[in-house]
């Protein structure tokens, strides 16, 4: 299964960062939005998981440590 399929399983309430993200639309987020993205990556159900994960905390932790620096996540 795709983690986008696994997508809509999340709560949005709970996941509004993760649930911005879609196969189609781009999403981009800003150095203050890191720590909450990153508390997501770990509270991620095992389901949504994958190689992604650790990639996609090792890309914020470049945003945290630049300056002006936005994550951008590029739909299909």
């Amino acid at each position: 299964m795709e983690w986008t399929a696994a997508f809509a399983d999340l709560d949005p309430a709970g996941f509004p960062m993760l649930w911005a993200l879609t196969p189609y639309g781009d999403a981009v987020f800003n150095q203050w939005q890191m720590p909450l993205l990153l508390a997501e990556l770990d509270r991620l159900p095992a389901a949504c998981g994958g190689d992604w994960v650790a990639q996609a905390r090792e890309l914020c932790q470049v945003v945290q440590r630049g300056m002006h620096l936005y994550l951008w996540f590029i739909g299909d």
